[in-house]
């Protein structure tokens, strides 16, 4: 997914003196409440957090109570989308004006009626929603469809997206899955019919033809040449 991205960060990490006893406890304590919450600094919500401590020393703060900053460098797991980005999540909710997403199992995406193709048409079929494609019926949109979607923007406060349906890369991915392979297999026996034809046509029973017609076209030639000499 184009909106992960993975980091290496050097953080400082100031710890109250009652986590003396036990540093890394409190070094995970402080770096778990940076979850699920977009970081400025960092540029992206932090979704998992690797520390590695390279020193057992820490700095005493100046202040009421002394704090002391613990230095490490952390693994992170960002994510940030941008728009025009393809996202993949499991659609929820489905109504004639907008599909609601899930996406990584923590932030919210909607795509409304003016953001969804033409190409999709609302249906209710036995009782459920759904969006059914107009040029292949097989490709359908509902609840719990795994949807690939491109990112219009990013509410980096509560972690909302809104999405799109525009570009023709995006639906259903089993269904986009599916016809690239279909178009692979295509191609690769497109390609083989090509080389074989090639093949027949280097054979020497088919050579013997085409050298015929070579001497016969150099025979017109010579006679087209002898006449315009002639006149």
């Amino acid at each position: 997914m184009e909106a992960l991205k993975e980091c290496r960060a050097n953080l400082v990490v100031n710890l109250h003196p009652s986590n003396a006893k036990n540093v890394e406890t409190g070094v995970y304590r402080e770096l778990s409440s940076l979850l699920f919450k977009f970081n400025e600094a960092l540029d992206g919500v932090v979704l998992t957090y690797e520390p590695k401590f390279s020193s057992n020393l820490a700095r005493i703060l100046p202040g009421i109570h002394p704090y002391f900053g613990v230095r490490l460098e952390a693994k992170l797991l960002l994510f940030n989308p941008k728009p025009e980005m393809l996202l993949e999540g499991e659609v929820v909710k489905v109504g004639e004006q907008s599909i609601h997403i899930v996406v990584l199992g923590f932030s919210s995406a909607v795509i409304a009626d003016e953001d969804i193709r033409e190409d999709f048409k609302y249906k209710i079929k036995h009782g459920k929603e759904v969006f059914v494609s107009r040029s292949n019926k097989k490709h359908r949109i509902k609840v719990g469809t795994t949807l690939r979607f491109s990112v219009k923007n990013f509410d980096e406060e509560i972690l909302h997206i809104c999405g799109s349906l525009i570009p023709d890369n995006t639906g259903n991915i089993q269904w986009l899955e599916t016809k690239a392979e279909e178009s692979q297999a295509y191609s690769i026996t497109e390609k083989r019919i090509g080389n074989k034809r090639a093949a027949e046509l280097l054979e020497p029973d088919n050579l013997v033809p085409y050298r015929e017609k070579l001497k016969s076209d150099n025979h017109i030639k010579k006679l087209k040449k002898s006449k315009s000499r002639d006149s």
